[in-house]
């Protein structure tokens, strides 16, 4: 515990940093803000997403401390938190099959973008495999960088999906008629002051302790689970204000666009191709399993997409969110996906990546 908390004070951002989110921030509400105003789906995030990513190309030194980072995850799962309910576990008998389906999908798709990144574009077979798998992209770059693989273009094929995927998932999803109008009956009342402070006191409790153990997207979940017990057992009724749901959304979407910020605009421009030509592989791939599940299991449309979208873990949550899909669903796959992808991929780098002689030289 006291290595956590020595952590998260280091994590305290100096006056340049602040200084940087403050106008992160600010570029990702203006952005945010348009594309609420013009009524597109998901348009908080996205909107936010699209004017950071814009700027940060520019040459803006955009960045999100950790802190506030970790805040806005754990808003995000209070948020989250808050849509327990019944109706929301109703599917929960489908998700052994539909799990084991994510995990061939993931398998298949991987491959897929992998043989592309080969075949099209000349990519080494680590290079390939490690730009094709989806989630988990800082154990990826760890591993790229392990590896000897191009850290660059992997990066930039890994950033490309996720901020395509958080911009058009929602378009595609009101184009088609399966993103409702309405929320779904959740805690519309905001809580009160004492019981937002149990939320909060809840919240981080149960991350801390998901950090302790080493847990993937322990802040957004430990707050997730941290909220659903106290709106589960009747002890708190109502959320986080509105106004403070829409921050962190917004800070969710520049989080994504600032990735931006740590790429050089040629290096960028070079894998541009790549990076599309493998997104569109994936998502074809995907769409054969979602479009089976739909088909055979009563799971909603929306949700397999959002569910089975090869995109981060924290932004298709914050689309579920948004989108009113159902959290518990999306959160569950995304979770199996990234303890997948985590345990799998260097196993399948160390028998089918290129020989370690061939990296040294």
């Amino acid at each position: 515990m006291s290595q956590i908390l020595a952590s998260m004070a280091l994590a305290i951002p100096s006056r340049a940093k602040i200084l940087n989110f403050l106008e992160t921030l600010a570029i990702g509400t203006v952005g945010g803000t348009l594309f609420l105003w013009a009524n597109l789906p998901g348009g908080l995030i996205s909107g936010a997403m699209i004017a950071v990513g814009i700027a940060a190309i520019a040459g803006r030194p955009l960045a999100v401390p950790a802190i506030a980072t970790q805040a806005v995850l754990v808003l995000l799962g209070i948020s989250l938190g808050s849509l327990m309910s019944r109706q929301l576990l109703q599917h929960i008998s489908a998700y052994p099959v539909t799990i084991a389906l994510l995990a061939l999908a993931t398998f298949c798709s991987t491959f897929g973008s992998s043989l592309y990144l080969q075949r099209f574009h000349g990519w080494d077979r680590t290079s390939a495999f490690l730009a094709g798998s989806p989630g988990a992209l800082s154990q990826i770059v760890i591993l790229a960088a392990e590896k000897g693989a191009d850290v660059p273009g992997i990066a930039v094929v890994q950033t490309m999906r996720v901020i395509i995927l958080t911009a058009a998932l929602p378009l595609l999803l009101a184009v088609i008629g399966m993103a409702p109008a309405s929320p779904l009956s959740l805690a519309t009342t905001t809580a009160s002051p004492l019981e937002l402070a149990e939320l909060v006191a809840a919240s981080v409790a149960a991350a801390l302790l998901l950090r302790l153990i080493k847990f993937p997207a322990s802040w957004m979940f430990g707050a997730m689970i941290g909220a659903s017990v106290l709106h589960g057992t009747g002890l708190v009724e109502g959320g986080i204000p509105p106004w403070l749901r829409a921050v962190a959304l917004v800070g969710i979407g520049s989080l994504i666009g600032s990735r931006f910020a740590r790429m050089r605009p040629k290096t960028l421009l070079s894998h541009v191709n790549a990076a599309l030509g493998s997104f569109a592989v994936a998502v074809a791939v995907t769409a054969i399993f979602v479009i089976v599940i739909a088909l055979t299991t009563p799971v909603k449309f929306g949700d397999i997409v959002v569910a089975f979208a090869p995109g981060a873990m924290d932004a298709m949550l914050a689309l579920a969110l948004t989108l009113h899909i159902d959290p518990i669903f999306v959160g569950a796959h995304h979770l199996a996906r990234f303890v997948f992808v985590t345990v799998a991929t260097p196993g399948i780098v160390h028998l089918f990546g290129r020989p370690q002689e061939d990296v040294d030289d």
